[in-house]
């Protein structure tokens, strides 16, 4: 898969790995991580929380993660204030893999606990 970016494609999944990597330590911890906190952790490439590479890797990730069936792991990835939740591209994201995002409250709050659940068994 193309990562439309200056990015080696070895950088990328070096960096793919660590945003892995650090998610899943954060659901072990039943926790969630701000875009901007997640960016500052990533060392294999510079990447700002904006950018649409964040979006685009954290879109990688949630689909091989769902399709392995641990579910969405981006679902833990939240805006640092207002409504504490995921951005836009992970409802897409989220309806494009099948989910019922009807209610984007509910399917976040359901998607959240399944990630939790599955990664907080498995420390």
């Amino acid at each position: 898969m193309g990562n439309d970016s200056e990015f080696s494609i070895s950088d990328w999944n070096k960096a793919k790995d660590e945003v892995k990597n650090i998610l899943i330590g954060v659901a072990r911890r039943k926790g969630r991580i701000a875009y901007s906190e997640l960016a500052a952790q990533i060392q294999a490439i510079s990447i700002e929380a904006h950018d649409f590479r964040m979006a685009k890797i954290l879109g990688e990730v949630s689909t091989e993660e769902e399709e392995a069936g641990r579910g969405m792991l981006s679902v833990i990835v939240v805006h640092k204030s207002s409504d504490m939740q995921p951005g836009h591209g992970f409802f897409e994201l989220a309806e494009s893999l099948g989910k019922d995002t009807s209610d984007i409250l509910a399917c976040w709050v359901s998607e959240f606990n399944r990630v939790h659940d599955y990664w907080a068994n498995r420390a």
